[in-house]
């Protein structure tokens, strides 16, 4: 079993910062990578950044220059530093892990439970 949980959501004012937080728990054999995705209300989720244990990352073009993922691998943790935020920006921010279970053979994605962002005008 693999426990992700997110935190650093929150309300903010447009052309502010966040930082979101995600550290995947439990009886993990392995990591591959780790990502932020986003669902806003009415929209299908989306990615916003990946990064792999290697360092590896990707971002979604609405959010390339302004948001930052990183890792800190020993603490299997990933960060989403989020800039000049705008109200476009507003979703539930989703953790997602990719996995390997101590009692799995292959990998598996595990989702945390989402923290909101709400970006005010």
């Amino acid at each position: 079993q693999v426990q992700v949980v997110e935190s650093g959501g929150g309300l903010v004012q447009a052309g502010g910062s966040l930082r979101l937080s995600c550290a995947a728990s439990g009886t993990i054999f392995s990591i591959n990578a780790m990502g932020w995705y986003r669902q806003a209300p009415g929209k299908q989720r989306e990615l916003v950044a990946t990064i792999t244990v290697g360092g590896s990352t990707n971002y979604a073009d609405p959010v390339k220059g302004r948001f930052t993922i990183s890792r800190d691998n020993a603490k299997n943790t990933v960060y989403l530093q989020m800039n000049n935020l705008t109200p476009g920006d507003t979703a539930v921010y989703y953790c997602k892990v990719v996995a390997r279970g101590s009692y799995r053979l292959e990998t598996d994605d595990y989702w945390g439970q989402g923290t909101p962002v709400t970006v005010s005008s």
